[in-house]
């Protein structure tokens, strides 16, 4: 029987605890029924035994406390809201302990912002990670030698596995659930708890947000001329006549400050404003694009894809209500 130790870490939201739980012993329900014997001990472990989660407003009854634990073969960390900060030091304990365990022999999976908390362990140096994209920007100031994925709904790597953002912890579950108790029994919880089995991508419900938390002013300067004039055909080397810097000191600065090349920068403002317009206009794709400063077709649908996962004709029919009904 796997062991299973869900943290009831302070700040954390019920959700995604509540509802690891019920996934992995509704399993056992599963195998109830088919006579044959229950595949977790499922445990919620807190650092005492009495936990204050979703902002005050629920109190979460452990099973056992950190130090009643001595090993465990799979840790769940679940998503933790508010101040980021304060929540890690009212939840420092758990860090030791979640390195210790893995040595141990433990996998460990966090929950959407459950990852900040699974990264202070220093567990995550040089790996892959997914998290809420809204955190993107926070999470790589943190922790820099992290490897951050936010288009990825599902990360795993020698034994450490997350999430991206909200509900999608649900897949992450169900590929948990797979590898413990096969495919059979995931498609039946996916069915059971009516999730989405096997989605990938969490490009398609992502927003961009241009980082802007750095001291350097000559690229905020550069960012909001390209949000503010993205309609225009916008060049590195204006850019740096504009500024007055030299391009390859200009491209350093701009990767080190906002995450993304200066391309990467103008492509993702251009298709952020052509993803609004598709979900409450009705202009054609070429309107659109044109609008923007496309002029080829298929360079556009090509970077539209690579940034949402999706077609332009899939985003409208996705998230524009009236242009499917039409």
């Amino acid at each position: 029987m796997k062991h299973i130790s869900i943290l009831v870490p302070e700040n954390a939201i019920l959700g995604s605890l509540e509802g690891s739980r019920q996934l992995l012993t509704q399993v056992n329900d599963f195998m109830k029924a088919r006579e044959e014997p229950p595949l977790f001990k499922v445990q919620l472990v807190g650092l005492s035994r009495e936990t204050k989660v979703s902002g005050g407003l629920f109190t979460v009854n452990s099973h056992v406390v950190i130090s009643e634990v001595r090993k465990t073969d799979l840790i769940i960390i679940p998503a933790i809201d508010g101040d980021i900060a304060q929540a890690l030091e009212k939840n420092r304990d758990f860090i030791p302990w979640i390195a210790q365990q893995y040595k141990k022999g433990a996998e460990v999976a966090s929950l959407c912002l459950g990852a900040f908390l699974l990264a202070s362990t220093g567990l995550l140096k040089g790996k892959r990670c997914a998290t809420h994209w809204m955190a993107e920007n926070t999470f790589r100031n943190m922790f820099p030698d992290v490897n951050l994925v936010t288009e990825k709904i599902i990360t795993e790597e020698q034994g450490i596995y997350s999430s991206g953002g909200a509900f999608s912890y649900l897949n992450l579950i169900l590929y948990l659930i797979e590898k413990y108790a096969g495919r059979d029994i995931a498609v039946l919880s996916a069915k059971v708890f009516a999730i989405e089995i096997d989605r990938e991508s969490q490009l398609p419900f992502t927003i961009f947000q241009g980082q802007k938390d750095h001291e350097d002013e000559p690229i905020k300067k550069a960012q909001e001329f390209i949000e503010k004039n993205y309609q225009d055909r916008i060049s590195v080397d204006h850019l740096t006549s504009m500024l007055a810097l030299g391009r390859r000191n200009f491209e350093r600065r701009f990767k080190k400050a906002t995450s993304n090349t200066v391309a990467e920068y103008i492509q993702r403002v251009k298709v952020e404003a052509v993803k609004k317009k598709l979900e409450s206009s009705r202009m054609t794709i070429s309107e659109l694009m044109y609008e923007v400063g496309y002029s080829d077709t298929k360079a556009f649908r090509t970077v539209f894809r690579k940034i949402t996962g999706l077609s332009p004709i899939e985003y409208r029919n996705k998230y524009n209500k009236e242009a499917v009904m039409v």
